[in-house]
């Protein structure tokens, strides 16, 4: 059964669900067909770039982009998979903060967009997915590349469209980008049966913004009595934590979050899809939390007394076990969408609207009042986590006969730091997370879904966003070869992407998860044998690549990279048997993670022993260095 966020609207049972209210202007109409309208309905609402392939039931649009596209200002970017053209809508709308746009045709060519579909309802990403479709005296016939993919995605979009007539192809666009970008986000898909595309009418065309959906009103602006509660207890606090996720990042609250974390000394922990919201550098800035978050961010969030969660959900890799987490806190939830207040965890304080309006309210009335943290009201607090940070870093081992993965993150972060990064899934996306310092829209990541494949595409969405920013995908040997067909694309547009394999010729989250969890039992996770030769590779679709094997490579190599003009494969032969730590495992809480550093004894003051695996810890340690337990 899927539950939906009633911010999330249910799609229609026909295609005329709902009679919007439409602000009338008066416009001579013009004869055209319904692909041309739906095309210049997408430029009036801003589309710069279309992500697309084409096929048999999508052709009249895409004729009709052939007769515009040198004049229309809209670009169109041909993938060499449908997965590839909503990966790049995807990690364009993340990039600039913009509605992504990709086509695809019917039947198999809609099926394969599904992956990004999901991708991007599940980290709430703004995007128009446009499907051709068979026409309409045929759909239900079991025709040649029929799918039904209104109903196969029914359960991945905030909302659908089949377009019946394409008298209401404007409006259906100007509705589909308002519905997709405002509340929580989301994808919107149109499904255009062939013979609409081709059909010609009087076209009114229907301008952003001008339409008003009954029954759709997104709560935007925060309760004011529940925002004097959550002040109250910010106020109280003597242990208060920033929880920060994606919807910070949606509603662009960098500032905010900046400023409230300051005006309280506050500490400030992200999720996967948070990164970048706060300031790596920043002296109360912890990292991202969770399975493989930093210990201090771990074990702040199990000691806290006030958690305040700023537009992420308690997801199950950032709360571990779910009764344990923040045992010991109240909690201020604000998030835009009201099914996810207190749906994994019941908050004192519910806050319901926009996080950056809310946030923007909450600090004018601590200005107003006066309201700030009082003399070394935290003080004890910081210094506890401050002391966690120097017990327990994240490590960048060094090894004398391989290259660890984390030194190749961290050479890039140092000769890239403002990059956009892009990440395919897996260890090498957790250490990218753990050691990169990324600014604000510069993480592009798939969190919710964990799509491997999602790397290289959503670079190239970023590239055709900010041509002259740089662009860096890490990837992993297995995640790469996903959507490697995608290199095709790079050549033929020349998009400058950067792609840093982290290759240690396995599946390595699942080798790792095989080793801990499954008796060293490395079923099917091996990928040696089959590898290509990445050189080789890149070289057949004229792009350049090369291979770092040794730790006195790396730095030149990168550099070379970094100032090659054109797209570049960089093939890192790291330590094949790293493990990415710390874990929290599965069924544990937070603070009972795996693989922390061992600390040398300071003292020679009698060691504690851990009452659930037995090591040995300082008498300072409040957690067992090595399986986490609480001593």
């Amino acid at each position: 059964m899927t539950v939906r966020s009633p911010s999330r609207i249910s799609p229609p049972q026909t295609e005329n669900h709902t009679q919007p209210n439409t602000i009338k202007t008066v416009v001579t109409p013009q004869r055209a067909s319904g692909g041309f309208a739906l095309l210049d309905s997408l430029q009036r609402h801003g589309v710069e770039y279309i992500f697309g392939y084409p096929g048999g039931a999508i052709l009249p649009i895409y004729d009709d982009l052939y007769k515009v596209e040198a004049t229309s200002g809209i670009k169109h970017i041909l993938v060499r998979h449908e997965q590839g053209a909503s990966h790049a809508a995807d990690g364009y709308a993340r990039a600039t903060g913009k509605v992504g746009v990709c086509f695809g045709t019917s039947g198999p060519g809609a099926t394969n967009l599904v992956t990004g579909i999901a991708t991007a309802y599940m980290d709430s990403i703004p995007m128009i997915v446009v499907t051709g479709q068979v026409p309409r005296a045929a759909i239900g016939t079991d025709a040649f590349q029929e799918t039904d993919i209104y109903g196969i995605t029914l359960p991945i979009v905030k909302h659908s469209y089949v377009v019946r007539d394409p008298k209401d192809m404007a409006r259906i666009v100007a509705e589909a980008f308002h519905i997709a970008s405002t509340g929580r986000p989301g994808p919107v898909l149109i499904d255009v049966p062939k013979d609409v595309a081709l059909e010609e009418f009087d076209y009114v065309p229907v301008e952003p913004g001008s339409v008003k959906l009954r029954g759709y009103r997104p709560t935007v602006k925060g309760n004011p009595r529940q925002i004097n509660a959550a002040i109250q207890l910010i106020s109280e606090s003597r242990r208060p934590l920033l929880y920060v996720g994606g919807g910070a990042i949606a509603s662009g609250a960098h500032e905010e979050v900046k400023e409230l974390a300051e005006l309280f000394n506050i500490p400030v922990t992200t999720t996967l899809m948070g990164i970048g919201i706060f300031d790596e550098h920043h002296p109360l800035a912890l990292g991202m939390l969770g399975m493989h978050g930093t210990a201090y961010a771990n074990f702040a969030v199990t000691d806290c007394d006030l958690l305040i969660c700023v537009g992420a959900r308690f997801d199950d890799r950032v709360t571990g076990k779910l009764d344990e987490f923040a045992s010991k806190a109240k909690v201020i939830h604000i998030d835009i969408d009201p099914a996810e207040v207190g749906k994994n965890r019941v908050p004192e304080v519910p806050i319901v609207g926009d996080v950056r309006n809310v946030l923007v309210d909450l600090l004018r009335r601590c200005k107003h009042t006066g309201t700030k943290a009082k003399p070394n009201q935290n003080q004890e607090w910081l210094n506890l986590i401050n002391r966690w940070r120097e017990d327990y870093p994240l490590v960048v081992p060094q090894y004398p006969d391989s290259i660890s993965p984390q030194e190749v993150i961290v050479e890039l972060s140092r000769q890239a730091p403002n990059a956009f990064y892009t990440t395919d899934v897996g260890q090498h996306q957790m250490w990218a997370a753990q050691f990169l310092k990324n600014g604000p829209r510069r993480w592009i990541s798939s969190a919710g879904l964990g799509t491997m494949g999602f790397g290289v595409p959503a670079a190239m969405g970023a590239k055709a966003a900010f041509p002259d920013e740089e662009v860096i995908c890490i990837s992993g040997d297995a995640s790469f070869q996903m959507c490697l067909q995608e290199l095709g694309t790079l050549a033929q547009y020349g998009l400058n992407v950067k792609t840093v394999i982290l290759n240690n010729g396995w599946q390595g989250m699942v080798r790792q998860w095989q080793q801990a969890f499954y008796g060293e039992r490395y079923s099917c996770s091996n990928m040696e044998v089959g590898m290509p030769d990445i050189e080789y590779l890149t070289k057949a679709y004229g792009i350049k690549g090369m291979v770092i094997r040794k730790r006195e490579e790396l730095q030149d190599a990168i550099a070379e990279m970094l100032a090659h003009d054109g797209p570049v494969v960089v093939d890192v032969r790291v330590t094949r048997d790293e493990n990415c730590y710390p874990m929290v495992a599965p069924g544990k809480n937070n603070a009972q993670m795996i693989g922390l550093p061992k600390q040398s004894p300071t003292t020679s003051t009698e060691p504690v022993y851990c009452s659930n695996c037995g090591s040995k810890n300082l008498p300072t340690h409040n957690f067992c260095s090595e399986c986490g337990t609480k001593l």
